[in-house]
């Protein structure tokens, strides 16, 4: 196939273009290069997607796949004015942030989606979920049935700079002092390998897989999660279970960003990650063990440096003073590592 990515140099869209290319399809890259050049084998087209309808000039001719991975409904919009009449099929990749409600776990696809984001609002990380959803709306008035609205939950791997899921294997392996964990050992995480997705993702496109679909991993209570990473790192240290109430008093965040612990989620969010993934299975999702994810993670952080600067997790400091004050409290439990 010839197949156009809208990105293809950064994580999922690098690995998006690194699998296609494997599998033998003539791949190139629209990108400016911020995060440096495609992967070897692709062609890459320069080109700044902000310049509007111009930096679509040197795209020309036909596109069996056309896959765009945006953000922003105004970059999306403009792909989609000037590619999708060319394009045999047009994969987004969206998220399950479109949904309005994330309280309800089993939720397919069927659930009530946000409402895309007016037209000239600027799209923010506070506004995520309705900026995907309004390129989903545009996608498919776009590309109709030839549109494959991909929504993935939190996607995992190596090379992830989100660090959500690699702070607890590097955690573990960074030193034996104690570590924090939500008491939220029952939990259900929910991740999906990037390399399972890129694949999928490139599968879908050739095999014309169209509608939209959540493309997520299987459900793992985070307390197998965390004793995965806790035996990969051989962790020897103590390990303290801190009440999700006490950890909110002390103003550690939810979920992502500094200051957090990541993969706890607030209340009201049973369902985040607990969704359907059985309509993309049956569409050809496959997905490998996901202990070979944490390992695979776990090598790719001591790699990048376990104690390099994070965008999500606890800081050494905060997370020892925290410790201090679990333990004297008398109310930390030690029963989250099976």
């Amino acid at each position: 196939m010839r197949i156009l990515v809208l990105g293809g140099t950064a994580f999922l869209s690098a690995g998006i273009t690194r699998r296609a290319v494997a599998e033998g399809h003539r791949v190139t890259c629209l990108a400016r290069g911020s995060s440096g050049p495609p992967p070897q084998g692709a062609v890459w087209l320069q080109a700044d997607r902000s310049l509007g309808a111009n930096a679509y000039d040197e795209a020309t001719g036909e596109w069996d796949a056309v896959i765009d991975v945006a953000r922003d409904p105004v970059l999306a919009q403009g792909a989609l004015d000037s590619l999708a009449d060319r394009a045999g099929h047009w994969t987004f990749v969206s998220s399950c942030s479109v949904y309005a409600d994330h309280s309800v776990p089993g939720a397919g696809e069927d659930a009530e989606l946000l409402p895309p984001l007016p037209a000239g609002e600027a799209s923010t990380p506070e506004n995520y979920g309705e900026s995907k959803s309004a390129i989903e709306a545009a996608t498919l008035e776009a590309a109709g049935r030839r549109a494959h609205l991909v929504r993935a939950g939190l996607i995992a791997g190596p090379g992830d700079g989100s660090d959500r899921y690699g702070y607890w294997p590097a955690r573990f392996a960074r030193d034996d002092r104690p570590v924090i964990v939500p008491d939220m050992g029952t939990s259900p995480t929910q991740v999906i390998d990037v390399r399972d997705l890129a694949a999928w993702v490139v599968r879908a496109a050739a095999q014309g897989v169209t509608g939209a679909l959540n493309a997520l991993g299987d459900q793992v209570p985070f307390g197998e999660v965390a004793a995965a990473g806790c035996a990969a790192a051989d962790y020897r240290g103590l390990v303290l279970a801190a009440a999700p109430d006490w950890l909110a008093a002390q103003g550690v965040n939810y979920w992502a960003g500094p200051d957090s612990l990541p993969l706890w989620l607030p209340p009201g969010h049973d369902g985040f990650m607990a969704r359907s993934n059985q309509a993309a299975k049956a569409a050809g999702l496959s997905l490998r063990p996901w202990r070979e994810t944490v390992s695979d993670v776990l090598q790719d952080e001591r790699t990048r440096g376990l104690r390099r600067p994070r965008n999500a997790g606890l800081a050494p400091d905060r997370e020892a003073a925290l410790a201090g004050l679990l333990q004297g409290t008398g109310q930390a439990g030690h029963g989250i590592i099976p």
